[in-house]
């Protein structure tokens, strides 16, 4: 059995982009807490800044998601997913190239992780007091560090850190979504979703010593939250963190 916490809060901003999605459950406002077995999914998208609806987008693509047969080919089945919201968009003016980012873990029960992402929200590993990023940005300023032309802490102030590669619901082309298999949670690990309004402002240090305070899960999350505010975050912040319970 697993325990999953996940947040959503706009922030300073006007209203939410982000959602956050723990089993069937979907929301864009507020904590939810559950206790699930396999087979399930968590999951966190971010509508495109920019965009037009983009909190439409994410919570919609979350719902599509749910939909998902996991046992089918996966990369077919959330390439499905980018065609619905694409249809959506032609067909709907109002919401015409609504974008999201897309990045979420299917639990199968046979001792792995399935982990899928589109765009720059992330996936991370807590694990004997260490945070590891698992999932690869697709941005302009990862490609340029990964060819060498930035420094590490270049690539987290550097001007175009928003851009990113084509998402969920573009409508020109479509997103190349990377699939990765890990290996299933040993005790005391925390697998660690959010986005970038998270991921942007709290360093990796700062991560671990909230992750390390002999406090509730949900009290923990609320805190990250805080500690990005505290770091100038102008963005929404959504964080679903996942562990291993008997």
């Amino acid at each position: 059995m697993y325990y999953c916490c996940g947040i959503t809060d706009k922030g300073i901003a006007p209203h939410n982009e982000d959602a956050f999605m723990i089993g069937n459950f979907v929301s864009d406002n507020g904590v939810s807490e559950q206790k699930l077995n396999a087979p399930f999914i968590v999951a966190v998208s971010d509508g495109v800044s920019g965009e037009k609806s983009g909190e439409f987008a994410s919570r919609m693509c979350l719902e599509y998601v749910r939909d998902i047969d996991f046992s089918a080919d996966l990369n077919n089945s959330l390439m499905k997913v980018h065609n619905r919201l694409t249809e959506y968009s032609i067909s709907n003016p109002d919401m015409h190239n609504m974008q999201t980012t897309l990045c979420g873990m299917f639990f199968s029960g046979d001792e792995s992780i399935t982990v899928f992402n589109a765009g720059d929200s992330r996936l991370y590993r807590f694990r004997n007091g260490h945070i590891n990023q698992i999932s690869r940005d697709q941005s302009l300023v990862q490609l340029m560090y990964e060819e060498g032309s930035i420094t590490p802490e270049q690539r987290k102030t550097h001007v175009r850190r928003n851009i990113i590669f084509p998402v969920f619901g573009n409508v020109d082309t479509v997103p190349e979504i990377d699939l990765l298999r890990i290996d299933g949670m040993k005790y005391g690990d925390i697998l660690l979703l959010c986005t970038d309004g998270f991921s942007d402002y709290v360093s990796s240090l700062e991560i671990e010593e909230i992750l390390e305070m002999p406090i509730s899960l949900h009290k923990r999350l609320s805190l990250m939250v805080r500690k990005a505010l505290a770091n100038k975050s102008n963005d929404n912040i959504t964080i679903i963190a996942v562990v291993y319970c008997d």
